[in-house]
């Protein structure tokens, strides 16, 4: 029994060295994890009270569209954009407001929600959609050059044929005939490249929208 107690106090007085080197270590990490946990705790908390708040505000900004109310539509825009950024109602909202003021015949407000869209929405698809629109704008407004940057960086594969379209919008305005047909083209190449389906293809009458404009240049000389 004796030589049991003496094993065990053993075992503690190493137990007190191995304490004494890296006790302060050991308490510093497990603190550092707690603080860690709860502040991912908190973070979460905060990113899901930011959607609710934001998701109210968005609700209010689709009313106002359809009620064609552009100034109430560009303040809750500017509203998401300056205190929910961080959500994806940012972008969205900013890409509704836009179609408002489009609507309205506000094509410089237009712009700036699309140029933040453009720039700043969480979702990549929701980046080429405000580029897309914001060309098409710059296109009505005959700023042909800002148009093609927004058209210059691929975008993801659905958005292709749209882009290839758009740029050759741009460059029949120009009156870039032999450009205009290679961009349309490369429309209808990378639709069909997505759309397989032959019945697809024609019941949705996108193609035939871009083989009309192709048409439309003539042959290729």
């Amino acid at each position: 029994m004796a030589t049991y107690d003496l094993e065990e106090q053993e075992q503690l007085d190493e137990l007190k060295t191995w304490w004494k080197m890296y006790g302060n270590l050991v308490t510093a990490i497990l603190v550092a994890v707690a603080l860690a946990a709860v502040a991912w705790q908190g973070w979460n908390w905060w990113q899901r009270d930011q959607a609710v708040q934001a998701s109210a505000v968005f609700s209010g900004l689709q009313t106002a569209a359809t009620q064609r109310d552009a100034r109430r539509a560009r303040e809750l825009a500017g509203e998401l954009i300056d205190k929910y950024s961080s959500t994806a109602y940012a972008g969205m909202g900013a890409l509704l407001a836009a179609r408002v003021q489009v609507d309205a015949g506000d094509a410089k407000n237009a712009r700036v929600q699309l140029t933040w869209a453009a720039d700043n929405a969480k979702d990549p698809g929701l980046r080429d959609l405000a580029r897309l629109r914001l060309a098409a704008v710059m296109l009505d407004e005959k700023a042909y050059d800002e148009a093609m940057k927004q058209l210059a960086a691929e975008p993801a594969a659905g958005f292709s044929p749209r882009f290839a379209e758009l740029r050759g919008d741009v460059f029949a305005a120009q009156g870039k005939t032999a450009e205009a047909r290679t961009a349309y083209d490369a429309a209808l190449t990378k639709f069909d490249a997505l759309v397989k389906d032959d019945e697809a293809r024609q019941r949705g009458g996108y193609r035939e929208v871009v083989q009309t404009k192709r048409d439309s240049l003539g042959a290729a000389k």
